[in-house]
């Protein structure tokens, strides 16, 4: 008795997605440090701000420096003048500038900017097809 085996052909589509909505926030926290130089910050190839040596946007003293993480960034401005990031090495104890032509006097600022709190949320969910399969005999 011979064996019959059957064929069978099947074509599908793919599923589609329409619609849905996802909303992000983002609230972006700025800081601010101020300092000014003094003689004994001044050293022959660089200049170290003790992070004690700043002041908050509030005028208050401060501890430690934030740290940089992924999520936000640091702006450092020498006498008013945004300087290049490979000029200067930040850690919370300290900002190191890679200057050799400063003098006493001369205000530090450092510019926070902290985008960690942002947020995305799916507010619509998608519509999605179920696929279509067609079996030929």
């Amino acid at each position: 008795m011979p064996v019959i085996k059957p064929v069978i052909v099947a074509i599908a589509t793919a599923p589609v997605a329409s619609g849905g909505a996802i909303t992000t926030t983002v609230s972006p926290v700025v800081t601010r440090y101020y300092a000014v130089l003094t003689q004994g910050m001044i050293g022959g190839t660089e200049t170290t701000v003790p992070a004690a040596s700043f002041l908050d946007d509030a005028d208050a003293p401060v501890a430690a420096l934030p740290a940089l993480t992924a999520g936000n960034y640091a702006n450092v401005y020498l006498n008013g003048m945004l300087q290049q990031g490979s000029l200067s090495t930040l850690t919370t104890a300290s900002l190191v500038l890679d200057t050799i032509d400063v003098t006493a006097g001369l205000p530090v600022m450092i510019e926070y900017g902290d985008f960690s709190g942002a947020s995305s949320v799916i507010t619509t969910q998608p519509t999605i097809s179920a696929p279509t399969i067609q079996i030929i005999t």
